[in-house]
């Protein structure tokens, strides 16, 4: 279980740019989550313990490896609780972020965590990404979701077509992954830029955990 002191350590030990805002909107986040996954079920018991570890942390890779500028428009898919979309909202305040599930009781608590700690660049839709269609966004984010070849599949239309520029990644698909990627990587006919997570945070919750990008 992680103590109380050690939450936002965990998070500071490898991020040194957070105001002193954007640390009390993480600190909040812990009691926040305990309070509505006892009455909606977004974080299996045994990982709410280690919520900063498996969860935040995790999500804060992709702001580890990627720079996103003002402006840009985020897509989560299937952000069940909120991640990777919460945290990277957090961090990236002058991004605006829309988190998509097909649950709509699992955004109910996106909706009220957003709403307590103020975060002014989140907004929700109940929907399937395939059933949107007004909309494009500069990046996609997914963790965990479905094989590569699928979340391309949903991706690819929605996204802008944006060059690269500077630090800012040109747009595309940014997933998080874990386990043996070859298979599923072969199958997607895609060849995404994989990255391990354990070389940005070597704690041995990462081992065998990735980041894919995928530009269009």
């Amino acid at each position: 279980m992680e103590k109380a002191s050690s939450k936002l350590d965990l998070i500071t030990e490898f991020f040194a740019d957070f105001t002193p805002r954007q640390l009390e909107q993480l600190a909040a986040l812990d009691e926040l989550y305990r309070d509505w996954n006892s009455k909606i079920n977004v974080i299996s018991r045994k990982d709410i313990d280690h919520l900063y570890e498996n969860h935040v942390l995790h999500s804060l890779a992709i702001a580890a490896a990627f720079e996103f500028p003002a402006g840009a428009k985020i897509l989560d898919i299937g952000t069940g609780g909120g991640f990777p979309g919460i945290p990277l909202a957090i961090y990236f305040p002058e991004v605006e972020f829309l988190l998509a599930d097909s649950i709509n009781k699992k955004l109910t608590v996106v909706k009220e965590v957003a709403a307590a700690i103020g975060l002014m660049n989140v907004t929700t839709r109940h929907t399937r990404v395939e059933d949107i269609k007004d909309r494009k966004f500069d990046y996609v984010v997914s963790r965990a979701v479905a094989p590569l070849k699928d979340l391309w599949q949903w991706a690819r239309p929605v996204l802008n077509k944006r060059p690269s520029e500077g630090n800012f990644p040109a747009s595309g698909l940014i997933c998080l992954k874990g386990g043996d990627l070859g298979q599923e990587i072969s199958e997607s006919r895609l060849r995404p830029r994989v990255m391990e997570i354990y070389e940005l945070f070597p704690l041995d919750y990462y081992r065998e955990k990735y980041l894919l990008y995928v530009h269009k």
